[in-house]
């Protein structure tokens, strides 16, 4: 069996603790919530790392500059 990657372990537990807590309530729009719940921590650490350069963020990322602009907008991260 194949060793899961320690990022993928945090997401496989969190996500089985987000369904506990739901006590068997089905979930709506969770690809865009979970989406919304990672993206944003993701960027500000991005962020933190190439200092608040967008250009080399970007880079890190594999995104276009204005992808990035627009995603830091909508988290309120600019």
């Amino acid at each position: 069996m194949k060793k899961k990657d320690p990022l993928a372990v945090c997401v496989t537990q969190s996500m089985q603790q987000y369904f506990d807590d739901l006590k068997g309530l089905q979930p709506k729009n969770l690809h865009s919530f979970f989406i919304a719940e990672v993206e944003k921590p993701f960027l500000e650490v991005v962020m933190d790392r190439v200092e608040g350069n967008q250009t080399r963020a970007a880079e890190m990322l594999g995104i276009n500059r204005n992808t990035l602009r627009k995603k830091l907008k909508t988290y309120g991260l600019s």
